[in-house]
C-alpha cells in the first residue's frame, strides 16, 4: 500500500483545505510531520485511517467529533486519500456525519456520512467501473484490498509508541487484549467458549436428572409413608412393595366377607318393606273412596253451575261488542263538534256543508299556499341584503381610513433600508479585517513572549557552555587520576604477588617453590579497590560531562529556533508594533460588533415595509370590492320588493298569508276526518244491536240481565271442570288399587315391623363400605408403589452415562481454558498466541539488538504465572552485558522508547505476514525520540533507513528540534486562533 495524495477540507483543527502530496514528500522515502503541541499533527494520521476505514483511532474515535469548529457553514467537511494497493490505483472520498445550522429557519440539521470509491484507470475484475457510493461496500472493498481491518491497520501503519510501551509493561490479561485484536483468534475463543457453554448444558441436564431421581424417591416415601434412608435406596423400595402386596391380601378377604352379609341383610329388608307398602295402598284406597262419598252433593252443584256458564258465553261476547260501539260514537260526535267551532275560528263559514265540498275547498287553498312558498323564501333574502349593504358600506369607510393611515406609515422606510445595509456591508468588512489583525496578535503575542525570552535563552547557553568546561576538567582530572593510580599499582604488582607466596608453594610467575627475596610493598602501595573507586568516579564524570553537553546542545537548539523565530526583530520594535496593532484591533471591533445588529435591524425594517405595503394593497381591494358589491345588492333588492308586495295581499307580509291559508286547509282536513267517523259509528252501533238480539234468543235467555247473571268468569269455569274430573279420576284409581292381585287378602288394619331390618342393613352397609375402602386403598398404594419404583429404577439407570460422560467433558474443558491439569495454566487461545508473540519477539529481537548495539533482546516466556495465574504472553529482556533476563519494566525511557519501537516494527511484519495483506510502502512513527541521547538516535535512524529501502516511505512524528536538522523533507503544521494550515519544506 503506498499512500499519494490527502486531502482535508473543515477536518479537526483544518478551517479550510488542506492537500498533503506523500509522493512529494516520499521522494527522499523519509519525511518529518512537526509542529506545535495541539497544532494538528495526529489528525493528518488520523484523516488517513477514516478515509480508509471511517474511523479514527483510540480514544479520538469514541468521541465522534471530527468537524473543525472554525470552518465556514457552507463548507463541509471531507477527507479524500488518493493511494494504490496491490497494483490498483483509487481515490477515496468521505464525509462524516455532524451537526449544521439549518437553511432555513433556527436550530441544526444532521449531516449525513457519505463515502465513495473511484478506480483511477481500469477497475479490478468484479468491481463496478463507476466507482462504489455506499458507506459499507467501500469499507468492505477496502478492508479486502488490504488484507487487515482498521484496529490491526492502526497498529502497523500507524505506530504510536506509547501504546507499545504500555504493551511492554502490561499483564498478562492486557496483552491477550491486544493481541487478540491483532491476530483475530476469536475462532479459538469461541472453541473455548462452545467448551464452557457445553459444559454448563451438560451440568445443566445432569442437574435436572439428579433432581427427577430425588423427585422420584421422594413421591415413592410420600406414598409408602417412611422416611427415605441414606443408603440402600433399592433394598428399601424392594421392602416396603413386598409389604405392600400383603396388606392388599389381608384387605381383600375382609371385603368378601362384609359383601356376603351385606346381601343377606338386604334381603330381609327388601321383603319387610314390600309388605309394609301392600298395607299402606290398601289403607290409602279405602280412605279416599270414603271422601268422595260425602262430596257428592256438591258435586251436582258444580255440574249444574258448569252448564250455565258455558251457554252464556257467546252472549256475553256480542254485549261487549255493543257497549264499546256505543262508546265509540260518543267519542267521535264529541270530536265533531270540536273540529266545527275550529274551522269557524278560522273565519270559513261553511261549516254544514257536506264532506265531498269541504275536501274540494281544502284543495284549491292548499294549491294557493304552495304557490307562496318561493316567495318567502325571497322575503328572508330580502332582509339578510339590506343588512349586507349597511355592513358593506361601514367596510368600505374603514379600509378607506386605514389607507390613509398606512400610507403615512410607509414614508421614509426605503431610504432607512438603505442606509441600514451601507452600515451593516461596512461592519461586514470590519469583521473580515478584526479576524486577520487577531491572527496577527496572536503571532505577535508569541512573538513580544519570544522577545522576552530571548536573554533567558542566551544565558542559559552560556551557562550550559561554562557547565560543559567545568564537567570537563572534572573529567579529566578523574580520568588522570584513575592512570595515575593504574601506573602506581602496576609498579606495586610485585609486590602484591609477593604477599600471596608461601614456602612450598610455585611462584605464579616463574614457577620456583623457594623465594629468596621476595618484593616488598612501598608505602605508597595502591590497591585493586582504590582503582576501582577511580574507574567509578571517571565513569560518574563523564556521564556529568555527557548530561552537560546534551543540556547545552538543547539550550543552543532552543536559542536558535527563538531566534529563527523573532527573524531579527527587537522586543521595543515588537511592543511597538503590537501596541498600534491592538489600537486597530479595538477599533476595528467596535464597528464589526455593529453587524449583528445592523442585519437585523435591516431585515426588521425590510418585513415591516414589506407587510405595510401588503396591507394598504388589501385595504385598497376591500375598499373596491365592497363599493360594487353594495349597487348590485341595491338593484336586486329593489326588484325583489315590487313583487313582495303583490303577494302579501291584505296581510302584513307574504310568510302571514301564506301561514293563514295553511291553518284553514288544516282545519278542513280534520274537519273531513271528524265527520267521517262519526257516520261509521252510527252504522257500526245499529248492525251490533240486531246481532244481540238474534244471539240471545238461541241460548235461550229473555234478557241481557239474566245472560249476565249465568256467566262465570274463565277461571271459574276452569276451576269447575278441574274440580270434576279430579273427583272422577280419584274415585276410578282407588277401586282400581283395591282390585289389585297382590293386594288380595290384605286388610287397613295389618301391621309389619320394617325399622329394626332397616338398622341391620344399615350396620352390613357400613361394614361393607369399611371393607371396600380399604381393600381400594391398599391395592391403590401397591399400584402406584410399583410404578414409582419402575420410573425410580429408568431415572436411576439414565442417571450412570451422563455422570460418565459430565466428567470426562469437566476436565477436558478446563484444560482448554487453562485450568485443571493444564501445567502452564495457558488456555487454547493464549497458546496460540503465545506462538504469534514468540514470532513477534524474534522480528523485533533483530531490529532491537542493532538499535541497542549488540546488548538487548527480546525473550518469550510460556511459563505460568504467579499464585497460579494464567501464562504463556510473557515477554522479557535479556541484558547481553550481565546475561540476565529482565523484565521490560526495569529499562530506562529512552530503552524503553527503543524496546517499544522494535516491538512495533516486529509486530507489523508478523500481522503483515499473517494476514496475507498489501505490502506496506508508506509507515508512520509518531513521537518517542525525545528520550534518545545523540549516539542512541544515530543507530535508530540507521534502522529506519533500512526501512525505506525498496521504495518504502517513512513518516516520522515528533517535536524533537534534531530530527529538523537530519531530514531536510518537513511537513510543518502551523497552528493558529483561527485554525491550523500545511508548510511544506524540501
Amino acid at each position: 500500500m503506498r499512500l499519494h495524495r490527502l486531502q482535508v477540507t473543515a477536518f479537526g483543527p483544518y478551517r479550510g483545505r488542506e492537500v498533503v502530496d506523500f509522493d512529494v514528500l516520499g521522494s527522499d522515502g523519509l519525511f518529518l510531520l512537526h509542529g506545535d503541541t495541539g497544532a494538528g499533527k495526529t489528525t493528518l494520521l488520523d484523516a488517513v485511517a477514516f478515509a480508509l476505514f471511517g474511523v479514527v483511532p483510540g480514544a479520538r474515535g469514541e468521541v465522534k467529533r471530527l468537524r473543525c469548529d472554525f470552518a465556514d457553514v457552507e463548507l463541509r467537511t471531507e477527507v479524500a486519500l488518493e493511494l494504490t494497493v496491490q497494483g490498483q490505483r483509487m481515490r477515496i472520498v468521505r464525509n462524516p456525519e455532524y451537526q449544521r445550522p439549518k437553511r432555513r429557519g433556527e436550530g441544526t440539521t444532521t449531516q449525513q456520512a457519505k463515502a465513495s470509491l473511484a478506480w483511477i484507470g481500469h477497475a479490478p475484475a468484479g468491481q463496478p467501473t463507476e466507482g462504489l457510493t455506499r458507506i459499507d461496500e467501500v469499507s468492505r472493498t477496502v478492508q479486502g484490498l488490504l488484507g487487515m481491518n482498521h484496529e490491526q491497520f492502526f497498529q502497523v501503519v500507524l505506530l504510536p509508541q506509547g501504546d507499545f510501551a504500555r504493551f511492554l509493561r502490561a499483564d498478562t490479561d492486557e496483552r491477550e487484549r491486544l493481541l487478540e485484536k491483532l491476530f483475530g483468534t476469536k475462532r479459538f475463543a469461541d472453541v473455548e467458549r462452545w467448551f464452557r457453554d457445553e459444559r454448563a448444558e451438560r451440568r445443566r441436564k445432569l442437574e435436572e436428572h439428579l433432581q427427577e431421581l430425588r423427585e422420584w424417591v421422594a413421591r415413592f416415601a410420600q406414598v409408602a409413608r417412611e422416611d427415605p434412608p441414606e443408603e440402600d435406596v433399592p433394598g428399601w423400595v424392594a421392602a416396603v412393595r413386598e409389604q405392600s402386596r400383603r396388606l392388599v391380601t389381608e384387605a381383600e378377604a375382609g371385603q368378601t366377607r362384609a359383601r356376603s352379609a351385606l346381601e343377606k341383610a338386604e334381603a330381609e329388608l327388601t321383603e319387610w318393606r314390600a309388605a309394609a307398602e301392600r298395607i299402606h295402598r290398601v289403607r290409602v284406597a279405602h280412605d279416599k273412596l270414603a271422601a268422595l262419598g260425602e262430596q257428592k252433593p256438591e258435586r251436582e252443584m258444580w255440574t249444574a253451575e258448569l252448564a250455565a256458564a258455558r251457554r252464556a258465553a257467546p252472549v256475553a261476547n256480542v254485549a261487549a261488542q255493543v257497549d264499546r260501539c256505543a262508546a265509540q260514537l260518543d267519542e267521535a260526535r264529541q270530536v265533531e263538534q270540536r273540529r266545527v267551532r275550529q274551522l269557524a275560528s278560522t273565519g270559513y263559514a261553511e261549516t254544514e256543508a257536506d264532506v265531498v265540498e269541504l275536501r274540494r275547498h281544502a284543495g284549491k287553498l292548499r294549491e294557493e299556499a304552495g304557490a307562496l312558498a318561493g316567495l318567502i323564501a325571497e322575503a328572508e333574502q330580502q332582509r339578510r341584503d339590506e343588512r349586507e349593504i349597511g355592513r358593506l358600506l361601514d367596510t368600505a369607510e374603514e379600509a378607506k381610513a386605514q389607507a390613509v393611515v398606512l400610507t403615512e406609515k410607509l414614508d421614509g422606510i426605503p431610504e432607512r433600508i438603505q442606509e441600514l445595509r451601507e452600515r451593516h456591508d461596512q461592519a461586514a468588512a470590519a469583521a473580515v479585517r478584526l479576524e486577520e489583525l487577531r491572527t496577527r496578535e496572536t503571532e505577535l503575542t508569541a512573538a513580544v513572549r519570544d522577545a522576552a525570552g530571548l536573554p533567558r535563552a542566551e544565558r542559559a547557553v552560556a551557562d550550559a557552555a561554562e557547565t560543559v568546561r567545568a564537567v570537563t576538567d572534572q573529567h579529566q582530572q578523574a580520568r588522570e587520576r584513575r592512570l595515575e593510580l593504574r601506573e602506581r599499582r602496576l609498579e606495586g604488582m610485585a609486590a602484591e604477588l609477593a604477599a600471596e607466596l608461601a614456602d612450598g608453594s610455585p611462584c605464579p610467575v616463574c614457577g620456583a617453590d623457594e623465594h629468596p627475596s621476595p618484593a616488598r610493598a612501598a608505602e605508597s602501595r595502591v590497591d585493586q579497590a582504590q582503582e576501582e573507586a577511580a574507574d567509578e568516579a571517571e565513569r560518574r564524570a563523564e556521564r556529568a560531562r555527557k548530561k552537560a553537553e546534551t543540556a547545552k546542545h538543547e539550550a543552543e537548539t532552543a536559542l536558535a529556533a527563538l531566534r529563527e523565530r523573532l527573524r531579527g526583530r527587537t522586543a521595543e520594535a515588537l511592543d511597538a508594533e503590537f501596541a498600534a496593532l491592538q489600537q486597530q484591533v479595538a477599533e476595528v471591533g467596535a464597528v464589526a460588533r455593529q453587524k449583528a445588529q445592523l442585519a437585523g435591524q435591516a431585515q426588521s425594517a425590510e418585513a415591516e415595509m414589506k407587510a405595510l405595503t401588503g396591507k394598504l394593497h388589501a385595504a385598497e381591494q376591500a375598499v373596491t370590492a365592497a363599493e360594487t358589491r353594495r349597487v348590485a345588492l341595491a338593484e336586486q333588492i329593489a326588484e325583489r320588493a315590487r313583487r313582495l308586495d303583490e303577494a302579501r295581499g291584505e296581510h302584513p307580509d307574504v310568510g302571514a298569508r301564506r301561514e293563514h291559508l295553511t291553518n284553514v286547509v288544516r282545519a278542513l282536513d280534520a274537519m273531513v276526518e271528524a265527520r267521517t267517523a262519526r257516520v261509521t259509528a252510527e252504522e257500526r252501533l245499529e248492525q251490533q244491536n240486531t246481532d244481540l238480539q238474534r244471539v240471545l234468543n238461541r241460548a235461550g235467555f229473555s234478557t241481557v240481565d239474566e245472560m249476565r247473571s249465568a256467566a262465570r268468569s274463565d277461571e271459574r269455569v276452569a276451576q269447575l271442570e278441574t274440580r270434576l274430573s279430579e273427583a272422577a279420576a280419584a274415585e276410578a284409581a282407588a277401586r282400581a288399587v283395591l282390585a289389585e292381585p297382590e293386594l288380595f287378602g290384605v286388610a287397613p288394619d295389618d301391621r309389619v315391623d320394617v325399622d329394626t331390618a332397616v338398622v341391620a342393613a344399615r350396620n352390613a352397609r357400613e361394614a361393607a363400605e369399611t371393607a371396600v375402602a380399604a381393600f381400594r386403598s391398599a391395592s391403590s398404594r401397591t399400584s402406584d408403589l410399583d410404578t414409582l419404583a419402575e420410573r425410580l429404577f429408568v431415572a436411576s439407570e439414565a442417571l450412570r452415562p451422563l455422570e460418565d460422560s459430565f466428567a470426562e467433558l469437566d476436565a477436558l474443558t478446563d484444560v482448554v481454558n487453562g485450568r485443571g491439569q493444564n501445567a502452564r495454566k495457558m488456555s487454547l487461545r493464549s497458546y496460540v498466541l503465545a506462538a504469534r508473540l514468540e514470532e513477534v519477539a524474534v522480528a523485533a529481537t533483530a531490529r532491537l539488538r542493532i538499535m541497542s548495539q549488540g546488548r538487548y533482546s527480546f525473550v518469550h516466556s510460556d511459563a505460568a504465572g504467579s499464585r497460579g495465574t494464567r501464562g504463556g504472553l510473557g515477554l522479557d529482556v535479556l541484558d547481553d552485558y550481565s546475561g540476565t533476563i529482565r523484565p521490560a519494566k526495569t529499562l530506562s525511557g529512552g530503552e524503553s522508547f527503543l524496546a517499544s519501537l522494535a516491538l512495533a516494527l516486529g509486530l507489523a511484519d508478523v500481522v503483515a505476514a499473517e494476514t496475507g495483506g498489501a505490502l506496506l510502502d508508506t509507515l508512520f512513527v509518531d513521537e518517542g525520540f525525545g528520550t534518545l541521547d545523540a549516539e542512541t538516535l544515530d543507530v535508530v535512524m540507521n534502522v529506519l533507513d533500512e526501512l525505506r529501502a525498496g521504495g518504502r516511505v517513512v513518516g516520522l512524528v515528533s517535536h524533537v528540534e534534531e530530527l529538523r536538522q537530519r531530514i531536510p523533507t518537513r511537513l510543518r503544521v502551523r497552528k493558529a486562533r483561527t485554525g491550523s494550515t500545511l508548510e511544506v519544506h524540501m
